[in-house]
């Protein structure tokens, strides 16, 4: 894996840095995309640099500007020459009842978590291509098991998986596209879903009865990267068993 160039978008903060951390430990170099993490960015870059000098650039950009886009493909290009994956790991997520949904809030969620992950795995294409690349998209489990008053983010997600299948399907033979769909890993800093016994309730329904961590994301997308050769079209479910008891 040394040398190998990947761009993972939110990559600054909370799963994307777990997944910067982990992808850097085995030798791959890495763009990082923040849109205004601009500190934690910096931060992390000095982390992994001190480590492997060069290894680690930044871009920073607004996804939900598409015309934007192609600019983290090109700075991915300027700086390391290729490009042999993309991290689609950038989300927005807050709640959206029926009576609250906005055209705004419509932008939003389905800009950053369907709109962007689909326009940027165009641009970069041609270039995974050259390097028989892949693309992993980070999803969730309410893509599939819709959660109540978040309309738009779980029809977002639910977009995201079928976005998988359909560009693993468009881009074969010679770019595999997978997806992982998280469960209960990380609460949300929003500072929704802060009662304490609505958490409990929702750690009780793994069957595993605890939280995951950051790295079990890190980890598939490792795995997905560098020992998947034959696997594409696929979503993986890291969730302690959460969507086989809801």
């Amino acid at each position: 894996m040394h040398n190998k160039i990947v761009l993972v978008t939110g990559g600054t903060k909370r799963l994307g840095a777990a997944i910067c951390r982990k992808l850097h430990t085995v030798g791959m170099n890495l763009m990082v995309h923040y849109r205004s993490s601009e500190s934690e960015a910096q931060m992390l870059q000095t982390e992994l640099n001190q480590v492997r000098p060069g290894s680690v650039a930044l871009v920073q950009a607004d996804l939900l500007n598409i015309t934007h886009l192609p600019i983290l493909i090109n700075e991915t290009i300027r700086n390391f020459g290729k490009i042999d994956s993309l991290v689609n790991n950038a989300s927005s997520f807050y709640s959206s009842p029926m009576e609250k949904i906005t055209e705004k809030s419509w932008d939003e969620l389905i800009g950053c978590n369907l709109k962007a992950p689909l326009f940027l795995s165009q641009a970069a294409a041609p270039h995974l291509k050259k390097q028989h690349g892949c693309i992993i998209n980070i999803i969730d489990i309410h893509s599939e098991w819709p959660l109540k008053d978040y309309v738009i983010y779980s029809s977002a997600k639910g977009g995201l998986a079928t976005l998988t299948k359909s560009l693993a399907l468009e881009l074969a033979p010679d770019i595999r596209v997978n997806g992982i769909s998280p469960g209960p890993i990380l609460w949300p800093e929003n500072g929704e879903w802060s009662d304490e016994l609505a958490r409990q309730r929702i750690i009780d329904k793994t069957l595993l009865k605890r939280m995951g961590e950051p790295d079990d994301i890190a980890k598939t997308v490792l795995f997905l990267i560098s020992d998947a050769p034959y696997i594409t079209g696929q979503i993986i479910t890291v969730d302690g068993g959460r969507s086989i008891n809801l």
